[in-house]
């Protein structure tokens, strides 16, 4: 079964479908806000033109999704899969913002919930690599149970490389029973 990187995934706060190009006014409408950036290695995301980088990348990938908020349907933010490397049984999930109304809630633990249920059933791996310096993100993708897996040098457009901390989940392991097997409600 290969991997589907563009599902329509739905929660309770949010909702994740695929990123369109007629997302572009409304997604840059949050991404315009420097402070969502600021800790970023790549800060001046905020601008038109580095936006407009960001967000045809986004649509190149295959993998990326605008975030919409169930209660007022409108674009909140983005993610996106990434790297998705069958014989390493992983992917990544990055490339996150949300606006700031939505910051410290649940909103970015549900995401990432509706995520990750949908990767492990193709990877048992799934990565996430946060600038260093990106307290803000490193905590909340901590608050996910990522666990602190290494330090990598990354590249953002043309900027020196920088350090980012990476993360892993590993796909939780089917509890079994005294004799090994699989548990099950139906006994």
């Amino acid at each position: 079964m290969s991997f589907d990187l563009r599902p329509h995934l739905k929660g309770k706060l949010i909702e994740l479908r695929p990123i369109a190009p007629e997302d572009w006014n409304d997604l840059f409408a949050v991404a315009s806000d420097p402070l969502i950036w600021e800790q970023h290695p790549e800060s001046d995301r905020y601008k038109e033109d580095v936006f407009k980088v960001f967000f045809k990348d986004a649509l190149e990938s295959g993998g990326a999704f605008v975030v919409i908020g169930t209660k007022n349907k409108r674009i909140i933010g983005s993610t996106r899969y990434h790297g998705y490397d069958p014989e390493k049984s992983e992917v990544e999930i990055g490339w996150t913002f949300l606006a700031r109304k939505y910051w410290g809630g649940r909103h970015n633990w549900e995401m990432k919930q509706l995520m990750l249920a949908h990767a492990f059933q193709f990877v048992e791996n799934v990565v996430f690599y946060v600038g260093e310096n990106n307290i803000r993100s490193r905590k909340a993708t901590e608050k996910t149970g990522a666990i602190k897996n290494g330090m990598v040098k990354k590249l953002y457009r043309n900027r020196p490389p920088s350090l980012n901390v990476r993360y892993v989940i590993s796909k939780p392991q089917k509890k079994t029973g005294s004799r090994g097997q699989t548990a099950s409600n139906e006994d």
